[in-house]
């Protein structure tokens, strides 16, 4: 079994800057990549930024790019996203998943994600 755990949410204000983390645990010698996820109410969730478990192969959204920053410490077995230059658009409950298995490219799709934290919110106000 994999464990993550979000933290670091938080309100800002528009243009600010927030780091969340993403602690992860257990067997973690069976995850092959990482991922944030976020979703806004009425909204379906949505790939944010990834990684493969390595650190490798950072991928990002569009919507995001130049603005977040994701990065991972190996020896710590903790992912961060970066969130600068934050607006409204962003606020969300904010994800962080483990794929378990096999992975040679970051998955943008939630449901090839098998282990997810509880969410962290995220509110940018304008």
């Amino acid at each position: 079994q994999v464990y993550v755990v979000e933290s670091g949410g938080g309100l800002v204000q528009a243009g600010g800057s927030l780091r969340l983390s993403c602690a992860a645990s257990g067997r973690t010698f069976s995850i092959s990549a990482m991922g944030w996820f976020r979703q806004a109410p009425g909204k379906e969730r949505e790939f944010v930024a990834g990684s493969l478990w390595s650190g490798r192969n950072v991928d990002y959204a569009d919507s995001i790019k130049g603005r977040f920053t994701a990065s991972k410490n190996n020896a710590a077995n903790t992912m961060y996203l970066q969130m600068s230059s934050l607006k409204p658009e962003d606020t969300a409950v904010y994800y962080c998943a483990a794929r378990l298995g096999r992975a040679w490219s970051v998955p943008q799709l939630a449901s090839s994600y098998d282990s997810w934290g509880q969410g962290t919110q995220v509110t940018v106000s304008s």
